[in-house]
């Protein structure tokens, strides 16, 4: 019998591991920086009207690259303007106690400091009430105020491969439901809420090809990082393997291309815009 599988979550280092062979491999850095570059800016453009100090949060921040970023083009798109820019980055370890602690620290501190950009990196999947997460930080948008969201795509090779086994990867139910918490899943949200935004698609891929390779380290890493699951290619049984494996090959998840195959990580970014 193959023995439990555990959650990625549960190993910090091992997670931080499996996180940068997935940003190797992925497009994700790309085209996110070309939305950051190319797209940002302009949406952007109305945060510094009439101010001499731009507040920016920045949520999940990782490694800081993409907050990096962001405040090179704040800085180029409001030039003499000083930038502040805070960052809530919990441990993988902590992710749990973070579960709503800096919305609970601002409300007892009454802050009444408010943000004109805030940007929420893959964070919502870590939540108990994404929608109220969402509208808590939307309250804190000063007027003209942007709130960014990016998450995975609502149609990606996520949703398929984890429609199919998510009852054998977690058989033990959990609020942390990752492919489940997409964009797709968010829009429903606010469309039943009727809050408006803006939605934008990065098409993304994930090179799989080391998958493939039976006993690759690479590989082992990708499928813990596809299942996340800390070391699934030991701890699964065959058979759940041999069905993972081809499902990833599947249409739905990814396609081959000169001999590489490259999984459907695709990725969203919605805006929203000051209650004020």
């Amino acid at each position: 019998m193959a023995s439990p599988l555990n959650p990625m979550l549960q190993d910090d280092n091992r997670y931080q591991k499996v996180l940068k062979t997935f940003m190797r491999l992925s497009t994700l850095d790309l085209v996110r920086n070309e939305f950051i570059h190319c797209t940002l800016p302009d949406i952007l453009n109305s945060i510094g009207n009439g101010k001499s100090l731009i507040n920016i949060i920045g949520v999940g921040s990782g490694d800081g690259k993409v907050d990096v970023e962001i405040l090179s083009q704040l800085r180029l798109k409001h030039p003499g303007l000083l930038l502040e820019n805070e960052v809530v980055e919990p441990s993988a370890q902590r992710i749990h106690e973070f579960r709503g602690t800096f919305e609970e620290q601002w409300r007892q501190r009454e802050i009444k400091k408010k943000a004109d950009f805030i940007h929420l990196l893959h964070m919502l999947y870590f939540v108990e009430d994404p929608g109220a997460t969402i509208s808590f930080f939307q309250s804190l948008l000063e007027k003209n105020g942007k709130l960014l969201i990016n998450l995975g795509a609502g149609e990606s090779g996520w949703i398929h491969l984890w429609g199919m086994f998510h009852r054998e990867l977690r058989p033990q139910k959990t609020h942390v439901d990752v492919p489940f918490m997409n964009m797709g899943y968010i829009k429903k949200l606010l469309d039943k809420r009727g809050v408006p935004y803006q939605s934008y698609e990065l098409q993304c891929v994930l090179d799989i090809t080391t998958i493939f390779t039976e006993g690759d380290e690479t590989g082992e890493m990708l499928l813990d990082f596809l299942t996340q699951t800390m070391f699934f290619s030991k701890k699964a049984s065959p058979d759940l393997k041999q069905r993972i494996l081809r499902q990833l090959r599947d249409p739905q998840c990814s396609v081959e291309k000169d001999g590489r195959v490259l999984f459907n990580s695709n990725q969203a970014l919605t805006i929203l815009e000051s209650l004020v």
